[in-house]
């Protein structure tokens, strides 16, 4: 410690010698003021950023040096009269030191947590943004992805899933100025877009803490706007995995990019899927068996004997229920010039909600 240092913390000593010498002559406990300057003191240290151990070892200095009668105890009632003194005085200043460090990490969490609503809902200037971004790690210039995990229950930035994942992050990858958060319950995960395996890192830990999570991983974009693109085609991903009533814990934007232009035009779309399969709901049961018999047959590589295995069907009974599409709609599943369109139309359907939705 250089002399200003200990120049500067003598400062958080003013009064504590007199406060002894009374304590010793009269046995007296410290007053309600006395109490509160001392927290007032050990908040001013916090906030200067001095180290709790070094002064309470200095305390411990100064009370050495200013016992009462010099280094030899005056009887055991003035020692247990400074020593409660000590106690006290040494507890208000440790309390007000915490008290401090306290209100500078809720306010650190504030800022994170207005940060991170800025950057992943796009508000605030971009200019002020990439500054902010500076002080957690990221550099905005650079291009961004964002992964997305979804599990069984909500996550905030305190529950120990989010903690176990971050801890896990850091431990492989150390300071790759990567960012871990929570959003809507969901797990956050922004990294710079050339670090892939970042991301499938997160997504494999996200899976292991939340017991089976789905994980979607958006396209790296750049700057701080790409940040929110990135972000948004993760949410989109997650939505159409449950449309779609996709299995994978994994999804990438970048693979379901078909699914979005489908969706582009949905009055095009609805009219496809009310052209092509609305006639299956003249069939008995409605068209819900036939419209999942399809989707069995196209999803297994419109093999029959694997969809009929998926319906816990014959294949002879697969079989029927294809002919029975055939008859109709008039579109026959098994011809590979009517294949496109019919396939098109029952992912038209899925993300629809057909047919329990009308469209």
């Amino acid at each position: 410690m250089t002399d200003q240092q200990a120049e500067d913390q003598e400062t958080y000593l003013d009064g504590y010698a007199g406060i002894l010498g009374e304590a010793a002559a009269t046995g007296r406990r410290l007053t309600r003021d006395e109490l509160e300057e001392r927290r007032r003191l050990g908040e001013r240290a916090a906030e200067a950023g001095h180290s709790l151990r070094s002064l309470v070892r200095l305390h411990l200095d100064a009370t050495r040096t200013s016992w009462p009668g010099g280094t030899t105890a005056s009887g055991t009632g003035v020692a247990d009269s400074v020593l409660a003194a000590v106690t006290q005085a040494v507890d208000a200043f440790a309390e007000g030191y915490e008290r401090a460090q306290r209100l500078a990490v809720r306010q650190e969490e504030a800022a994170r947590r207005e940060f991170i609503d800025d950057l992943l809902y796009g508000r605030s200037d971009l200019g002020r943004l990439a500054e902010r971004a500076e002080r957690f790690g990221l550099v905005l210039s650079r291009a961004h992805a964002v992964a997305v995990a979804e599990g069984p229950e909500a996550y905030d930035d305190t529950a120990p899933v989010t903690r176990l994942v971050e801890t896990a992050l850091i431990s492989r990858f150390g300071d790759r100025r990567i960012l871990i958060t929570t959003k809507n319950g969901q797990l956050i995960c922004i990294a710079p877009g050339d670090q892939d395996d970042v991301l499938a890192f997160f997504a494999k830990q996200a899976y292991a803490a939340t017991d089976g999570s789905r994980v979607a991983i958006g396209r790296p974009q750049t700057g701080a706007g790409g940040v929110v693109h990135s972000y948004e085609e993760a949410l989109s991903t997650l939505e159409l995995a449950e449309r779609l009533e996709l299995d994978e814990p994994v999804l990438r934007a970048a693979d379901l990019l078909v699914y979005p232009v489908l969706t582009r035009d949905r009055q095009a779309m609805a009219d496809l899927v009310g052209s092509v399969l609305g006639p299956l709901r003249g069939a008995r049961g409605g068209a819900e068996p036939l419209l999942r018999t399809l989707e069995a047959y196209f999803d297994s590589g419109c093999t029959a004997a694997e969809a009929a295995r998926r319906l816990t069907l014959s294949v002879r009974a697969l079989t029927y229920r294809l002919d029975r599409i055939h008859q109709l709609t008039g579109v026959n599943p098994a011809d590979p010039v009517h294949r496109y369109t019919l396939q098109t139309a029952v992912i038209g359907a899925r993300l629809l909600g057909w047919p329990a939705q009308e469209i």
